[in-house]
């Protein structure tokens, strides 16, 4: 049995000025930003209440887009269900696995992000329900 939720819609940015984009989407959104992690600094966080999904930028290469982000605690667990459900595999990165919805959208499973998800989440079987 693992668990798993949406985690943080994701703001691809094929910007060279991260902080200029976060600024931008922060007052479109109406979000104040968090201070800037020194570890993860392609990255920028717009606030979210605890009950929402985080909102992320990260400077990219590629083509600007939106993708999201799901938390799992068990993140072969998810990958198996996920395909089960149609997803393909495109790359696991650094700590986490990039996926590709049948429809076509990118999409990643990720680790907890906020936490314990065990009573904050969807709960799975071994059978995918």
């Amino acid at each position: 049995m693992h668990h798993s939720r949406l985690a943080a819609f994701v703001m691809d940015c094929k910007v060279e000025d991260i902080d200029a984009a976060a600024r931008f989407w922060s007052a479109a959104l109406g979000r104040a930003m968090r201070p800037v992690d020194p570890d993860s600094p392609t990255y920028r966080e717009l606030e979210a209440k605890p009950d929402e999904a985080m909102l992320l930028l990260q400077q990219v290469d590629h083509d600007s887009r939106i993708h999201l982000d799901i938390e799992a605690d068990d993140l072969d667990a998810e990958l198996e269900r996920l395909e089960a459900l149609g997803a393909k595999r495109v790359a696991y990165v650094k700590r986490w696995w990039v996926m590709e919805a049948p429809t076509g959208q990118r999409f990643c499973i990720v680790r907890p992000q906020r936490g314990p998800l065990e009573g904050r989440a969807n709960v799975w079987d071994g059978e995918g329900r």
